[in-house]
């Protein structure tokens, strides 16, 4: 879905906001936590999840320990042997 959807600004309290819709938040990933940020006079929302947070430094204990290895070696393929040249 890559279109606009109109949504009303209401009153919540002495602030506003905003419904949006069930498909949206499902496409985007938006849970319980926001960022907002003004850019122009636009809002931009940003999930404050993210999915890879702190891989660099589980990967740099995998390296420590050896862990970031192939599982299989590899298995070369009758391009890489015929017509493979550097």
């Amino acid at each position: 879905m890559n279109r606009s959807i109109r949504s009303k600004v209401i009153k919540i309290g002495n602030s506003r906001g905003i419904r949006i819709p069930h498909i949206m938040l499902e496409q985007t990933g938006l849970a319980d936590e926001v960022y907002l940020k003004v850019d122009g006079d636009n809002i931009i929302i940003h999930s404050s999840h993210h999915p890879r947070h702190g891989w660099e430094i589980y990967f740099a204990e995998m390296a420590k320990k050896g862990d970031d290895r192939l599982l299989d070696r590899p298995l070369p393929t009758q391009w890489d042997e015929e017509e493979w040249t550097w």
